[in-house]
This record gives structure tokens, sequence and C-alpha cells, in this order.
């Protein structure tokens, strides 16, 4: 008798939503806008925390800037905001006509946090919808248009933000920083999977604090013996030193690139800029060719 029953109380577990399913779930989903005037999203990421995102994401943003490009800079960590100090831009954003914030403006670069909207010393508990519903104001409550590139600077972790971002816009790619640790290596790849689940392209990685230069004999000091396996992740895109002058310059709110322009460091993130610029052109090229093909076989 109990054989037979059992199959009654026997849980089934399906590995692939039905068409229906699917269905239900998009119904609860915001709906993925462009935000008006912004050609690409950028995301800056790592699942680990302190690996120097917000550097990066600073540094690669003005050194955009000083290639001309139209730019802005979004901070989305919500509960340590980094931005306001790094980019020095403290002062809470004007309101347009359409009630839109105007973010405000340094380096070339538009700048918008939610730290910029909240008392310095104060502190922010809030739970995972109130966390979404600033990531999707701080996006789609600001007049940011026109952008070549809105770079996104993310928390650590796999959480409500990166979610947020994912459903709200389409992102066109992301670079993960880590630092060579093969503890940091391995949390970031957690977050590459998510990316990959998300069907977000990642551009590459950058492999940060590796090693750091003698100002005397300029030898190169390496602090991490063993390479970890970057190559799992993504491929690596540069590799940045660790130094004194880039944490004076984090503290004072003057990027590196700023007020080191032809400094190695800076050297390194025209590199770095370069090499996603050439990316994103061919990304253009491909949608172009798509395009004219798709056009080509509806003549026919």
């Amino acid at each position: 008798m109990l054989r037979l029953l059992g199959p009654l109380f026997q849980r089934t577990y399906a590995t692939k939503m039905s068409d229906y399913q699917k269905d239900l779930m998009a119904r609860g989903l915001p709906k993925k806008e462009v935000i008006r005037g912004v050609q690409d999203i950028i995301v800056v990421a790592s699942g680990k925390g302190g690996v120097g995102k917000s550097t990066v994401a600073a540094n690669f943003a003005c050194s955009l800037a000083r290639m001309g490009k139209r730019v802005g800079l979004l901070d989305g960590d919500i509960f340590g905001p980094s931005i306001p100090l790094l980019m020095n831009v403290t002062s809470e954003p004007l309101l347009n006509d359409l009630n839109l914030m105007i973010p405000p403006q340094n380096y070339n670069v538009k700048c918008l946090s939610i730290g910029m909207l909240t008392p310095p010393d104060g502190s922010i508990i809030w739970r995972g919808p109130l966390v979404m519903s600033a990531i999707q104001r701080l996006l789609k409550g600001a007049e940011w248009g026109p952008l070549d590139v809105l770079v996104i600077d993310t928390p650590p972790g796999t959480g409500d933000v990166h979610l947020s971002l994912s459903q709200h816009v389409p992102i066109t790619g992301v670079i993960l920083v880590s630092t060579p640790h093969t503890g940091s290596v391995q949390v970031t790849a957690k977050g590459a999977k998510m990316f990959e689940k998300l069907n977000i392209p990642i551009f590459g990685v950058v492999e940060n604090m590796r090693y750091s230069t003698c100002k005397n004999c300029k030898q190169r000091i390496e602090f991490f013996k063993k390479d970890p396996e970057l190559k799992s992740l993504a491929p690596k895109l540069v590799s940045l030193p660790l130094d004194a002058y880039i944490a004076e310059c984090c503290e004072t709110g003057v990027p590196v690139v700023v007020k080191y322009p032809d400094s190695d460091y800076a050297k390194l993130f025209t590199k770095l800029v370069k090499d996603i610029l050439e990316i994103l052109d061919i990304k253009k090229s491909c949608k172009v060719q798509e395009v004219n093909d798709s056009t080509t076989r509806k003549r026919l």
C-alpha cells in the first residue's frame, strides 16, 4: 500500500519552465527600457568587496572623458556609496522642469549617487524593495543624456542591485575587477556566473593590486607569486599596480588619471579604454550587419 501511495507524496522538480510559467514570471518583472540619450551602459562589478571596483570605475570614466567621450558615472552601491568622495561631488542634484535629477559634473563626468541625497554620517537601513526602487530612481529619474557611455559602479555580491539593473536597462557589458588572491578570484567567478545566467556579456577582468614598482630602482615587486586562474573568469584586460599615490588621489577626490595624466597608471587606463571602445565598435558593426541582413531577407 505504501509503495502505491508513495508517488502521490513525491514532489517533482522541473529544470525548465513551461511557456505558461515564463509568461507568469514576465508579468511581474519591470519592463526593460533604454535610458533616453544613453548609447552604452557598462557595469563595473565583482562578487568580492575591497578589490577596488569604485577606484577602477572612477578612473575608467575619467579616462573615457579624456578621450573625448560623453560619460556618466552612477554609484550603484546604496549602502556604501564612495563615488562622491572619489569624484569630489557632494552637492545635492538639482531638478529640471520634468522633475528629473540633473547629475552634478566634475572632470567632464556626470555623477550621481545616493550619497548625494543622504547625510554624510547617516546610514541606510533598507530592505530589498527600497534598494531596487532607489536604483530605478537613479537610473531613470535623472537627465543623463546625451551620453556615449554610462559607467555603473556596483556593490559586492549578486543581490538586488545587479538584478534590478539587469531588469530595468539593457547592459552593453561588464568589466570584472579582482585581485589575484585565490579567494577573490573564486568569489568573482560566482559574480561572473550571475551575469552569464542573465545573458550579459563580460568584456574581461581588470586584475588590481597585483604588484608595485620601486621608486628607486623601478623594479616590479610582485605580491602574488602564484598566478590564479583568472582565465576561468574572462580574458584579462589589464593588470594594475598598488601604490600610495593611488590612495592619496582617492582620498582627495582627484582620480589618478586626472592628477597624474602621464603616469604609468594613467597609461594603463588609456589602454583599457581603447580595448573597451574597440569591443563596442565591433558589437555595433555586428548589429548593423544583422539589420542589413534582416532587411535583405525581407526584400527577398
